[in-house]
């Protein structure tokens, strides 16, 4: 059979959430979609509440997953250690809250592997080694999995390349988050593994970044620093395909599947 898992960029503030509700649903009509993905780091900003956690389930994602502003909003603590669908990167100390990697019912009893890794490059040069851990979980509990699809949370484009092409052959799907900048690289690689740089970000299109244009025009122009805020107007869903043929575990497609409002 051909597997259809959906993964969704950054959700931005309640434009995002907005946008996720309106269109998340029809996508995964028109697209078959048996497994969603959401990155949801952004979801309050900077952070994730545990509302906004129940409301991108709602929805219609099966996993969300954290990056770098995991502990933004320390209200989400609780749930990182009881919700098993709700990842953070799995390099992160081990002694703290949650967990990175999941195994999940997919159809016909296929078992789904979601990991979340966070790249250092530019961001967090104290994690773990993403590579490293990914080979800790690929040979550990990773192995159980049928099929394996990696959120990996990173700033730069060559990292994020390099770990595409580490795990090819290895896993069927490795996404990009983090920058809110769609890429137009969707691509299989020659090992069978979809890859894509960056799934783009849900939330205001006519933004910086997701961010009133203002504030970082100013910032750039080197006024006093002040507190960024969410872009109001339209909206957009970043979002990709990946489709798998169950029978080889190779990936088939990947494939944009982004979604925006009418702009006035």
């Amino acid at each position: 059979m051909d597997f259809h898992l959906l993964a969704v960029g950054d959700v931005v503030a309640d434009g995002g959430l907005d946008c996720l509700r309106r269109h998340l649903r029809p996508l995964q009509k028109t697209y078959d979609v048996h497994f969603t993905v959401v990155n949801g780091e952004n979801a309050a900003g900077l952070g994730l509440l545990p509302h906004h956690a129940e409301e991108i389930f709602a929805a219609g994602a099966d996993v969300i997953t954290l990056g770098n502003h995991t502990w933004g909003k320390r209200q989400i603590l609780d749930t990182l250690e009881d919700n098993p669908y709700l990842l953070r990167p799995a390099n992160f100390a081990p002694n703290l809250p949650g967990r990175g990697f999941g195994l999940y019912e997919g159809p016909r009893g296929l078992r789904i592997g979601i990991l979340n890794l966070m790249g250092r490059f530019e961001l967090d040069s104290n994690l773990d080694s993403p590579f490293q851990v990914a080979d800790r979980i690929l040979a550990g509990e990773g192995a159980e999995a049928d099929l394996l699809f990696v959120d990996f949370h990173a700033e730069a484009t060559s990292e994020k390349g390099a770990m595409g092409w580490y795990l090819d052959g290895r896993v069927q799907g490795v996404w990009g988050t983090h920058t809110h900048v769609p890429t137009a690289d969707p691509q299989v690689l020659p090992q069978g593994t979809g890859f894509v740089t960056d799934l783009g970000m849900t939330g205001p299109a006519q933004s910086i970044l997701g961010v009133k244009p203002e504030n970082s025009v100013a910032r750039f122009l080197g006024q006093l620093p002040r507190r960024y805020e969410a872009a109001g107007g339209p909206n957009k869903l970043g979002a990709v395909l990946f489709t798998i043929d169950t029978d080889t575990g190779r990936c088939r497609s990947v494939t944009r599947v982004d979604r925006e409002d009418p702009r006035p």
